[in-house]
C-alpha cells in the first residue's frame, strides 16, 4: 500500500475512533515517582512509515502510555508524531507516560548518557518517564552496528564486561539530572534483579518482560510485587504474526479456553488477553498499527475477568510445556554470562 494512502486511511479513521473512545478513563499503577497508565501502545516491530501514524492514532483515541526503544529504530518517526500531537494536536506532554530503553551496546558507564541523549533527541523530548536497561546482556560497542558479531557470526559480548552496578549507577545519574523520572529493567531474571537491588541507590521502578497466557511469569510477578516494582507485560497476545514466532507455536488468539472466556464476556480473544494482565495488577503494551485494533486494545475497561477466568489463563501455559512458551528467547546471546533464560534451556 502506498504510504500516502495508508496515512489517508489513518486520518479518515481518527474522527470515528476519537468519538468512540472519548471520555475513557484509564487506570494507572504506581511506577516509582509516577503513575503509569495500565494500557499502552507498544512499538516493537512497528515499521518506519507506519509507526508514526499508529502513535498519532493512539494518542488521539486516548492512550496515555507509549513504549519505545532505541533498538526498534523508529524513534525519530515517533518523535515527529510526538511533536505534532504535543503541538497542534493539543495533547499535554505531561499527561503521557513515555518509556524508552538503553540498548546492549551502551552498557559502559561512559556510553549511557549519550545513548539517552540520542533517544531524547530522536523522540523530541526533554525527559523520559521511564528508562529501562533493555537486556542484561552487554554487547561490544563501537562496531557500527547494534548487533555486533565476529567472523563466525557469533554475537560479540562486551570485552570490558560492565557490571550491572556500573550501568545502573550511570542510569541513576540520569534521574539526578532530570533526564529520566524513573529507571528500571527489562528481561532480567530474579537473580539479576536482586543483584541490581543490592547496589542501587535508586530502586528499580519497573520490570518489563514478555508475559502472556503461555508465559505468565507468576513467580517473577510475585517478586516484583514484593519489592514494590511495577510490572509491564510485552507481547501480551503471544506475538501473533511475528518473525520471532516458532513454527510450532500455538496461537493464543485461537486457544479454545481464551475464545470461551471471550464469548462469556462478549469480547475478543485479544481483549481477554489484555484484560488478563490488568486483572493481575500489571501494565500491558500491545502493539498494533491498525486503527481499529488500536481502539479495541484500549477498550478493555467495560468488563472484568472473574477468578475462574484468571485461574484458567494462569494455567494455560501447561499446554505449551512445563515452563510455558517464550517467543523472544534470544538464543543468539547464550554465550553471554548474563543470558537471562538459562534455566529454560
Amino acid at each position: 500500500m502506498a504510504l500516502h494512502l495508508f496515512r489517508s486511511q489513518f486520518t479518515s479513521s481518527l474522527k470515528q475512533l476519537t468519538r468512540s473512545l472519548s471520555g475513557i478513563s484509564i487506570p494507572s499503577i504506581k511506577c516509582g515517582v509516577s503513575e503509569m497508565p495500565v494500557v499502552g501502545l507498544g512499538t516493537w516491530q512497528s515499521k518506519p512509515g507506519v509507526v508514526g501514524a499508529a502513535v498519532e492514532t493512539a494518542l488521539s483515541v486516548g492512550y496515555k502510555h507509549i513504549d519505545c526503544a532505541h533498538v526498534y529504530q523508529n524513534e525519530a518517526e515517533i518523535g515527529e508524531s510526538f511533536a505534532k500531537m504535543f503541538g497542534e494536536g493539543g495533547i499535554k506532554r505531561e499527561e503521557i507516560f513515555i518509556t524508552s530503553k538503553l540498548w546492549n551496546t551502551f552498557h559502559r558507564a561512559d556510553e549511557v548518557e549519550a545513548a539517552c541523549d540520542t533517544t531524547l533527541k530522536n523522540l523530541q523530548l526533554e525527559y523520559l518517564d521511564l528508562y529501562l536497561i533493555h537486556w542484561p546482556v552487554a554487547l561490544e560497542p563501537g562496531k557500527g552496528t547494534l548487533f555486533p558479531v565476529d567472523d563466525d557470526k557469533v554475537s560479540m559480548m562486551d570485552t570490558k564486561s560492565p557490571s550491572f552496578a556500573e550501568t545502573w549507577g550511570a542510569l541513576e545519574k540520569l534521574v539526578e539530572s532530570g533526564k529520566c523520572k524513573n529507571i528500571g529493567l527489562s528481561n532480567f531474571n530474579i537473580a539479576q534483579i536482586e543483584e541490581v537491588l543490592g547496589c542501587a541507590k535508586i530502586k528499580p521502578a519497573n520490570l518489563q518482560v514478555e508475559s502472556h497466557a503461555h508465559l505468565p511469569n507468576l513467580e517473577l510477578l510475585d517478586f516484583c510485587k514484593k519489592h514494590g516494582m511495577s510490572f509491564v507485560a510485552y507481547s501480551p497476545l503471544g506475538n501473533p504474526g511475528s518473525v520471532f514466532r516458532k513454527e510450532d507455536q500455538v496461537d493464543l488468539l485461537h486457544e479454545e479456553e481464551v475464545l470461551k472466556i471471550g464469548q462469556k464476556h462478549g469480547v475478543t480473544a485479544g481483549q481477554v488477553l489484555i484484560r488478563y494482565q490488568v486483572e493481575k495488577g500489571n501494565a500491558v503494551i500491545p502493539k498494533s498499527v491498525t486503527p481499529s485494533r488500536i481502539e479495541e486494545n484500549l477498550n478493555v475497561f467495560g468488563f472484568s475477568l472473574d477468578a475462574a477466568d484468571v485461574e484458567t489463563l494462569n494455567n494455560l501455559y501447561k499446554k505449551a510445556g512445563p515452563k510455558g512458551y517464550r517467543t523472544c528467547n534470544v538464543l543468539h546471546w547464550q554465550n553471554s554470562p548474563n543470558y537471562p533464560f538459562t534455566s529454560e534451556l
